[in-house]
């Protein structure tokens, strides 16, 4: 039975008429994955840099996030042709490829998820959920199209080489990590900092001038808001691990009689 693969991250960006919003999901749990899915928000990025997300997790969380309408991201742990090989074989489509600083980088990582002569990607459509064991009619042919690239701009190398990074062919969009960026500044864990700040909206400008979206994480609802109104086009704004540790440790206060022995603030 001929099958067809839904709209990229790309459509949907070039489709919206406001900035997307999306969370984390951090967990490896495809029913958070799926809770989260029903949310109303626009996109989810699945994260397997800094979450425990194996190659049988992150295809559980496809499953249970297929059909419901939201856009499922993916990070890999690093920008390796035989882990993207991995993850597109799965079934991602949507691509953050992590720690790109330089034009190299992102070709490479343009390059990883094109089959020979454009790219290297490895063939294996007929053992792979991605042409759905070749019931995607021309999958191999028209595999490009059905996969977006977004590139993670978060050290001042990147920064001063966006203008070039956004040129490359096959960059679909560049999402900023204040966070790391911070850090290659000098200022640990100082994403607020308004030198890191600048930088961030420098990149949101240049994306702009180049024709291509740019995102940025932002929990901090003010500074999302400053963010978007500096022209982010899509943006994440919570995590589920996140969501879950300052959920519970809120009941705790709550609850929890303090060591004096007063009683709980309120019930």
């Amino acid at each position: 039975m001929p099958l067809r693969i839904g709209d990229t991250f790309r459509d949907a960006l070039a489709a919206g008429s406001r900035p997307l919003a999306g969370m984390w999901l951090c967990s490896g749990s495809p029913l958070v994955a799926e809770v989260c899915a029903g949310s109303g928000l626009d996109w989810l990025l699945v994260d397997a840099e800094h979450s425990p997300n194996g190659l049988e997790s992150i295809l559980a969380q496809l499953q249970a996030i297929h059909g419901y309408p939201v856009h499922t991201l993916v990070r890999p742990p690093v920008n390796d042709t035989v882990v993207i090989k991995q993850y597109l074989d799965l079934g991602v489509q949507n691509l953050l490829v992590p720690m790109v600083h330089s034009v190299a980088e992102a070709e490479a990582a343009v390059a990883a998820t094109r089959y020979p002569p454009q790219g290297v990607r490895g063939v294996g459509s007929a053992l792979a959920r991605a042409a759905r064991w070749n019931r995607i009619p021309d999958y191999l042919a028209r595999a490009g199209d059905t996969i977006s690239v977004t590139v993670q701009i978060e050290s001042t190398a990147a920064v001063e080489a966006v203008e070039d990074i956004l040129k490359v062919d096959g960059v679909d969009a560049i999402f900023l990590g204040p966070s790391d960026l911070a850090a290659s500044m000098g200022l640990l864990g100082q994403q607020e900092h308004p030198e890191v700040r600048a930088a961030v909206v420098h990149c949101l400008a240049a994306a702009k001038a180049a024709g291509k979206p740019a995102g940025v994480n932002a929990f901090n609802p003010d500074t999302a808001r400053h963010y978007l109104g500096n022209g982010a086009d899509f943006i994440l704004v919570g995590a589920d691990v996140a969501l879950l540790a300052r959920g519970s440790e809120a009941l705790a206060a709550r609850y929890i009689q303090p060591a004096d022995g007063d009683a709980p603030a309120s019930y």
